[in-house]
């Protein structure tokens, strides 16, 4: 790459002397040739890549222990094994996770119906979202305790995975869907009753990060064309966000980040707003983004045991989806694919075959991440 700069530069000078360029003019091309960086080692999801990741969700999805309850207890009643409580998202360590590690299988075999294990992936999709036990899996929400659990990043994951299955043409899709439904309905229903309460936002880099939230919830809304939910959605986050100004991107990540507060932000904001619209509103909010030499150090993750340094790796994944939506159809912005790559390229290599703190929820992040990747 360095050689093809070099003889570049000298066909450049020697235009230069020959056609009599203004200053301006040669200025412009020699910008050209040091600013624009190849989109190298691009990521891609295909079959082989498919098979490898889909493993991690086919293995944690009916693991019942260890498991992160997060529950509330009211009695010593309410003391009940995990596949009583949450007969259809008791596995994956906790019930996000287990609610994306679905989603993960869905999306995987909706692009690659000729995936290896396919029969089984369906036959455990149609176990686990039955008709029974999503009823069960709604009673909870109706507990005394119970009202805000998973608030808004499980809530939001739930409906990334109704989401995918609307958008799947399938006729186990469809069963799926039904199944599904009355949960969904739901959690469309805790946002809307939600979000007028939420005075301010949560800007922090793990699970309550409100702008994360109302992105996939958001989603769902404009595939499904539910203009309640998204009305909703866009009239709190113009409110929330759409002063803002100067995000410090330097003060990212904290230590045990999986969510980026300013980038998740800006890809929130892309989705609500016109081009123009949004393009001022993002010189604004991340200046730094418009300079083709951006640089964005990865999160480095100096453990894989540890459940909460092993987020970084998640935070790897979450910045390239953001970076990604922020470029899309913005060919100013197009240099970010190349940092979002980069991330991506980091934490891909360690999260099969890896410890059970990363493994039961990482493969989802890569998944999404993937999905987002573009020539």
């Amino acid at each position: 790459m360095k050689k093809h700069i070099i003889i570049l530069l000298v066909v450049i000078l020697f235009n230069c002397n020959n056609k009599k360029q203004t200053p301006n003019e040669t200025q412009q091309v020699l910008d050209e040739v040091t600013t624009t960086k190849p989109i190298q080692d691009i990521p891609k999801l295909d079959l082989k890549a498919a098979n490898t990741l889909v493993e991690l969700p086919l293995h944690c999805m009916n693991i019942e222990y260890p498991n992160r309850l997060s529950q509330t207890l009211g009695s010593g009643k309410d003391l009940k094994s995990p596949t009583q409580l949450h007969p259809a998202f008791y596995g994956c360590f906790d019930w996000h996770s287990a609610v994306h590690g679905h989603w993960s299988l869905v999306s995987l075999l909706k692009q690659f119906p000729e995936i290896d294990k396919a029969e089984e992936i369906k036959q455990r999709l149609l176990n686990n979202i039955s008709k029974e036990k999503i009823e069960v899996e709604v009673k909870y929400f109706y507990g005394k305790h119970n009202k805000s659990y998973e608030r808004t990043y499980g809530w939001a994951w739930l409906l990334k995975l109704g989401e995918e299955l609307h958008t799947w043409d399938a006729p186990i899709a469809r069963e799926l869907e039904t199944n599904l439904q009355p949960l969904t309905d739901l959690i469309i229903e805790k946002y809307i009753e939600f979000l007028p309460k939420l005075n301010y936002p949560l800007r922090v880099g793990t699970h309550t990060n409100t702008a994360f939230g109302l992105s996939f919830a958001y989603d769902y809304a404009e595939t499904v064309k539910h203009d309640t939910l998204r009305n909703a959605i866009t009239n709190r986050a113009k409110y929330f966000f759409l002063n803002d100004k100067n995000c410090p991107m330097s003060w990212e990540p904290s230590g045990s980040d999986f969510l980026s507060p300013c980038l998740e932000e800006a890809a929130l904001i892309k989705r609500l707003l016109p081009e123009a619209e949004f393009k001022t509103w993002l010189n604004d909010f991340l200046p730094e983004l418009k300079n083709k030499d951006y640089k964005l150090e990865v999160g480095k993750v100096s453990d894989r045991t540890d459940g909460q340094l092993v987020h970084l790796d998640g935070v790897n994944f979450s910045r390239a989806w953001s970076l990604n939506k922020i470029a899309e159809g913005l060919p100013e912005y197009s240099h970010l694919k190349y940092v979002a790559n980069n991330h991506i390229n980091y934490s891909l290599p360690s999260i099969v075959g890896d410890s059970y703190e990363g493994g039961h929820w990482l493969g989802s992040f890569a998944i999404y991440a993937l999905n987002s990747t573009t020539e």
